[in-house]
């Protein structure tokens, strides 16, 4: 799975997070990465199918990437989780005439990520991070939500 890939799961795993108490969260952890090696499986099932293999395709099992790919988005999400208090306090400071508690959840969500990228994750350029939050506001956001988003981070590189 690619780093773009990952910081999706990231997004869903944190977005998910605003609706379950964080108790709950390891459980919820885990049913993700259940799901997905579902959707691994079935994907797998369908084109053997469509290739005429009868029975279960030898590259049914799981490769060892997967495994490792849902370590390192178990612990992008732990280590992000604690420090939401701190990562919306930051936002509420930057925001002119707008708190988290008014920004749409995909948006709050996409913010987060990108902002504990760019203060605490020394290996991905806030440029980067900027470009990946854009991508992922295109995809799961709002027609203007990308704009919001670039608008937001870029007062944290001034």
């Amino acid at each position: 799975m690619s780093r773009r890939a990952n910081r999706e799961k990231v997004f869903q795993l944190l977005f998910s997070a605003d609706y379950y108490a964080s108790e709950e969260m390891d459980e919820q952890i885990r049913l993700f990465f259940d799901d997905e090696r579902d959707r691994f499986i079935e994907k797998k099932l369908e084109e053997a199918e469509e290739k005429g293999v009868k029975g279960a395709p030898e590259e049914l099992i799981l490769p060892a990437s997967f495994a490792k790919n849902c370590e390192e988005v178990t612990k992008r999400v732990k280590s992000i989780l604690p420090l939401i208090p701190e990562l919306d306090r930051q936002l509420d400071e930057k925001i002119d005439g707008w708190d988290t508690s008014r920004i749409g959840r995909v948006e709050l969500t996409v913010l987060r990520l990108a902002l504990y990228e760019m203060l605490y994750d020394e290996e991905i350029s806030q440029a980067v991070a900027i470009n990946e939050a854009v991508e992922i506001a295109k995809k799961y956001g709002q027609e203007k939500s990308s704009e919001f988003i670039n608008g937001v981070l870029a007062k944290f590189t001034a």
